[in-house]
């Protein structure tokens, strides 16, 4: 063997580790010291084969699969280290000291962002806008992401250092978003007026995502983790809310105690300016307790989604059974939407989560049968409301849950073909992972033409 070839195989080796060592440290119940660990034993275990005869690529393959399944090895390291996950929840581990000096840096910063967004809020009050009175609820309503959200994009793009022309792009459609829905005359009682309560959120929220992934927008990976971010945020968004309904609570109880009304306190600045912190405290936390509490979405997703999947069969069954179609009242469409929403998010963090190489099991074929009735009931939603276009025309709530639906049908029947695929050994479960975080860009499309193009369309109605 020449010397070259000997460098290829050292190189290819190398570029072998490397992946593992990245696959290793994807896996958030073992520690850097613990990957390090297994590094060197991986190592070893190579050597010795080589030295035995065998050639590096060999080498590699052998010594991955005698130190066994990762799955088994992160639980292994879960359990000795039970005590250090625990008190991650809390602390910053010392052995990871560069995490917890970036944590503290970051956490003036994240203060700032959130005071801006908790003030951001009480701004238009200097303008006449009162939160308490009905009649500007409408003004707060289509505003509602425009006081926190830029505020997190900022943060994300103060610690991803991004670039002047991606600041450039985020500024450039955060003020589109808050031209569409302040300049636009859309009534309070309009059709178009609750879409855009509806999808403006969202198109942000995807403009947040941006910040997140540092302008690097076309990475698979990139948008895979701001996929994980996204669960993660809502989750602790959500145990910041329970929280903050006990403060409320305390705060209005003791001050009555002393016979001081706390009320108009609440309802003007512990309320709206709370939850507009919460915004961008929740993202801190994600990306500052992440090594520990990542998994979160995943472990829901394993519980829920035996328990959606038995739902949507029993709905399709009673359908069948009762000869009964589906109402299209705005409320009804409303409903089934978040539901087939809800059954992408059970399939996008059981993809978050899962080993890429590994073989299907019972867990993907119940997913299987998830998207596939899915997929039974956006097309029979779909056909009622074609139904009832035909029969009245289009109005902009019909025209919406029309492309939604069609949206939604076109990524539900693709996951549906790719993972009947995979359960049959024919396509690599990375195709499907694929698929859906390239979708984003079409639910953001998507968001935007209602937000931008209905009101217009449908002559502000």
């Amino acid at each position: 063997m020449t010397l070259d070839s000997d460098s290829d195989s050292d190189s290819d080796l190398e570029a072998q580790i490397a992946q593992w060592r990245a696959y290793t440290r994807r896996r958030r119940e073992l520690h850097h010291t613990d990957t390090e660990e297994l590094e060197d034993h991986l190592r070893s275990r190579i050597t010795e084969l080589v030295e035995a005869g065998l050639r590096t690529d060999e080498a590699f393959l052998i010594a991955v699969k005698r130190m066994g399944s990762l799955d088994e090895l992160s639980r292994e390291f879960a359990r000795e280290h039970s005590e250090r996950l625990w008190k991650q929840l809390v602390l910053p581990g010392e052995p990871d000291a560069p995490a917890a000096a970036r944590t503290r840096r970051e956490l003036p910063v994240m203060v700032l962002c959130a005071v801006v967004a908790a003030l951001a809020i009480k701004v238009p009050g200097w303008f006449g806008f009162d939160l308490a009175n009905d009649d500007d609820a409408g003004f707060y309503a289509r505003n509602l992401s425009l006081f926190s959200l830029p505020a997190l994009a900022a943060y994300f793009a103060w610690q991803r250092r991004v670039g002047a022309r991606v600041i450039g792009v985020l500024a450039a459609l955060f003020v589109l978003g808050a031209v569409a829905a302040n300049v636009y005359p859309l009534a309070d009682d309009s059709q178009s007026f609750v879409l855009t309560v509806i999808h403006l959120p969202l198109a942000l929220w995807l403009v947040v995502g941006v910040a997140y992934v540092g302008g690097d927008w076309r990475s698979d990976r990139r948008r895979m983790d701001f996929i994980r971010f996204t669960g993660e945020w809502l989750i602790y968004l959500s145990l910041l809310g329970l929280g903050g309904g006990v403060l409320t609570a305390f705060t209005a109880g003791t001050f009555r105690a002393i016979g001081i009304d706390a009320e108009g306190f609440i309802t003007s600045w512990l309320l709206p300016c709370g939850a507009m912190a919460a915004v961008v405290v929740s993202a801190w936390l994600v990306e500052a307790k992440q090594s520990v509490i990542e998994n979160m979405a995943p472990v829901l997703t394993r519980v829920f989604t035996p328990l959606f999947a038995a739902t949507l069969l029993a709905f399709l069954v009673a359908i069948v059974w009762t000869t009964n179609g589906i109402d299209v009242e705005r409320d009804v469409l409303i409903l089934f939407d978040l539901l087939l929403v809800v059954v992408l998010g059970l399939l996008l963090y059981a993809i978050s989560a899962r080993d890429l190489a590994a073989r299907p099991g019972l867990f993907d074929r119940l997913q299987l049968a998830l998207v596939v009735s899915a997929l039974i009931i956006d097309v029979l939603v779909l056909l009622a409301i074609t139904g009832r276009i035909t029969e009245w025309g289009f109005s902009p709530n019909k025209t919406a849950a029309l492309g939604e639906n069609l949206v939604l049908l076109t990524n539900l029947a693709w996951s549906a073909w790719l993972f009947l695929s995979f359960v049959r050994g024919r396509t690599p479960f990375a195709r499907l992972e694929r698929w859906q975080t390239r979708y984003l860009a079409v639910y953001a499309g998507w968001a935007w033409i209602v937000v931008l193009a209905f009101p217009l369309v449908f002559d502000f109605a």
